[in-house]
Parts: structure tokens; sequence; C-alpha cells
């Protein structure tokens, strides 16, 4: 978020007096007015993305309030436009709401009215930007050869860095972070910056697949090789050729399998079980652990050779504790994902929704934050967006609830921001959540939902 200083409201009115009253209020509060008389001169200094609101009179001479909402609606729908309608002018007040006015003030309106509506609309406005940006910055992660980090901090564009200069060069590698960290992002973007990102990408997690069939995993077999083998199966090197094979938890991997993994190192070759043949590979290997390899091998639980052998290229990924700088934008990052997955739209974060987010350990790191995004877009209405109860747990829903309970949370969210979306009108509800109006009728009840409610709030 930008400081109030930096952002700009547009007040437009043709009477002078009130323009220079708003300017001085909004000035005092530390934001940047800038006045104008008509609306034509406003839409002229009017530019791109403008990152603040409008404050506009209806009744003007020449292009009214009505006109100009209209056409800035055009231009940018999710600009917030705040018009001023006379004493008692309920029904225009109306009418303005149901054009997509962000909000309207009443002559003659407080001060405090003022500020606490262009607060919320600069909150709502810069959620957009934020919003739009983040999706630009996800559609050029999709078009962009392969994942990208999100980060901003000096160790994150070091280890862009280190992952760009790595995935250039034909060398295993080992990556070594805590839990949650990303280790299967770092090695799917290695791979998809590399002349191998044409081939397949093989991950594997040692420590999820049976130690009885791991090695049939990874190596494959032929017919007949053991009781159950009706079938030759081709295993996830071979399948790999040409590409990258990912271990994850190679701290798992069975004693006796690191022998046979540390000759496919070596020889760059595999026999599949029950087989004399050997098939050579073109294959990189890049393995991860969230333990100290060297320490294990010291104790006697992992083979000191194969250590070796996985320790030419060590990549560490740092926690999330360690660049809490980017926890805000990650958490917007992770929101945004959900809020297009699911339909919704969250609200943006209050300095104590950020705090706690700072303030947090992150035990699992990277994964946990993106839980809690997609927790906050799923479930955040059914707590007022309060952030700090949903991380730690202090409103009992938020980790002892049933199911069937979640799920009445869920359901009463995504019909709450329908209504929101489409102020509170039942037919254009109905027809976006696919729903009969009797339905919607009986679900708006079980909720204690009124459609009322949303008629004169704006679009989110």
């Amino acid at each position: 978020m930008h400081d109030p200083s930096t952002l700009p409201v547009m007040v437009i009115d043709d009477e002078e007096h009130l323009r220079i009253t708003a300017s001085q209020t909004l000035e005092l509060d530390g934001y940047t007015p800038y006045c104008f008389e008509s609306a034509e001169q406003a839409l002229d200094a009017l530019t791109p993305d403008f990152p603040g609101v409008i404050v506009s009179d209806i009744r003007m001479p020449g292009m009214d309030g009505m006109t100009l909402l209209r056409t800035l609606r055009e231009r940018d729908p999710t600009l917030p436009i705040i018009l001023i309608t006379g004493h008692g002018d309920i029904s225009t007040a109306v009418e303005a709401m149901r054009a997509g006015a962000w909000d309207f003030l009443e002559k003659p309106f407080a001060g405090d009215q003022l500020l606490d509506v262009v607060r919320r609309g600069l909150e709502k406005r810069q959620l957009s930007l934020e919003n739009d940006r983040l999706k630009a910055e996800l559609e050029a992660q999709q078009a962009a050869l392969g994942p990208r980090l999100v980060g901003r901090t000096e160790t994150i564009s070091r280890l862009a860095a280190m992952i760009q200069r790595i995935s250039q060069v034909e060398t295993d590698v080992l990556l070594f972070g805590e839990t949650g960290t990303g280790k299967d992002l770092v090695a799917r973007a290695i791979h998809e910056r590399s002349r191998r990102r044409h081939h397949p990408f093989m991950a594997i997690n040692c420590g999820a697949v049976p130690e009885n069939t791991i090695e049939s995993e990874l190596f494959g077999h032929e017919k007949g090789a053991f009781t159950g083998a009706v079938e030759r199966r081709i295993g996830k090197f071979e399948h790999a050729n040409g590409g990258t094979v990912f271990l994850d938890e190679i701290e798992s991997m069975p004693l006796a399998l690191q022998v046979k993994l540390l000759r496919v190192l070596q020889e760059r070759s595999i026999e599949r079980l029950g087989a004399n043949e050997v098939i050579r590979l073109d294959i990189r290997v890049i393995a991860a652990t969230k333990i100290d390899l060297k320490a294990a091998s010291e104790a006697g639980r992992f083979r000191e050779d194969l250590y070796y052998r996985l320790n030419v290229v060590t990549l560490p990924l740092p926690a999330l504790r360690e660049r809490r700088e980017d926890i805000p934008l990650l958490f917007q990052h992770f929101a945004v994902i959900a809020a297009n997955r699911s339909g919704l739209e969250a609200p943006p974060l209050d300095s104590h929704a950020i705090a706690a987010l700072l303030a947090h350990d992150w035990p699992g790191n990277v994964r946990e934050l993106r839980n809690l995004a997609e927790r906050y877009v799923l479930l955040g209405a059914a707590f007022d967006y309060h952030l700090p109860a949903l991380l730690e747990g202090d409103n009992a829903e938020t980790q002892t609830t049933s199911l069937t309970r979640q799920v009445e949370l869920f359901e009463k969210s995504l019909i709450s921001q329908s209504l929101s979306r489409h102020h509170g009108r039942v037919t254009q509800v109905c027809d976006h959540l696919c729903l009969p109006r009797k339905t919607l009728y009986d679900k708006l009840k079980k909720h204690s939902l009124q459609a009322e409610d949303y008629r004169h709030s704006s679009e989110p």
C-alpha cells in the first residue's frame, strides 16, 4: 500500500467554496487533492491507472456527474467514484449506485464523512491495482520459461540468479531447505530454464513410496521379475531420459538403494529389475533434503560416498522467516491465485493483518503461507476477514470446525461475494451461481443473508 500522502483525490465541483473546504480537509489528513470546476477539465487531467479516487458533484454545468460516472466506468470499471448529491435527493443517489458509483455523499456533509468514504475507496483502489499487477505478473510467469520465484529481497534475488546459472550447466544439484520452502518449485525452475525443458520432468518423493516398490519405481522391471510383475514397467529414470529426475526427501531412500543411485550418477545407466540389459541415460538428477546429509552420513543413516557425489552443487533455500519483507507480497500472490481459481476477491490487508503476518514464525514456510492465503479467500468472509484469528486459531472455528461447518462457511462466502458483485440483484446471482431462485432464497434464509443489504454497496 502507498503512504496516504502519495495518494491523490480528485475533487470536481462547480462551487468554489466546496472545492476549497474539501481540499483543506483532505490535505490535513495527508492526502493530495486535485480540484477541478468541471468534469471536462478532470477528464483531460486523468491518467491511466490513476491510483486515487474521484469525488464529484452530480449537478454541474456541461457534463454532469452521472455522465462523468458512465464515462469513467467505461475507461476503468475499478476506479472508485464518489458522487455528491443534494439534500434529500435519494432517487438520484440510488441511480448513481446502480450505475456503479462507489459511494455517495449527501450535502451538507462533515469532513469526517468525506475522509471515511475516501479512505475506504482508496483501500479498494489500491487492492484493485495490486491485483491487476499480480495478475499481470502471473500471466508473465506463465509465458516465461519455467516457474518464477516471488519476492524482492536480496536473498531471493541471489537464489534466482543461482537458479538461472545452474540451469545452463550440466550438473546434478542438491537442494537443502526446510519443509515448505519450495524445493519442488526450484527443481522445476531449473528444469524449465535448461536445454532439457522439452523433455520430461519426473518427480518422486522418496519418503512417500513404500520401500518394497521404490526400486521398481525408479529403475523399472521386466515381466516376471518378482511376484506380481505381470508386465514390463518403465521406471522414472528411463522415462525421464533426456530430461530431469527430481528426488525429494532423498534422506528417506533406503541404504541398499543408495548404492544403485550412486551407480546411476556415476555411470548414467540403469538395469531394469529382472534384466541384464544396460540402458544408457541422458538425465539430470536434482535431489532435495530437509536434513544435514553430512551429519546423517557421519551417523550412518546416509551413505557418505553418495553424499559427496550429490554435494557438487548444493543450493540452500531460505526459510520464510529469513525473508520477512517478502511475506505480504507472497500472501497477495497466493490470494490472487486462489481468487482467480474460485471466482472470489479478497479485501486488502490492513496494518493489523500485515503485522500478524510479519510476527508469525512460519514453521511451515511458504506452504503454510499459501494455505493461509487460500483460507483467507475462501473462508475469510465468515470471519470478517480477521486474519490474526485465521492465522493464530484464536477463533475456535478456524481449526476445530467440522467439515460440514467449513462447507457451510464456504457456501455462505460464495453467496455473499456474488451478492456484493451483483449489487443484490437476485436474478443475476442465480445465473452466476447456477441456482434456482427458490434454492437461493432458501440458502439466504439459512445463512441469515439479505439481498437488500447489498443493493447499495459498491462492486468489489
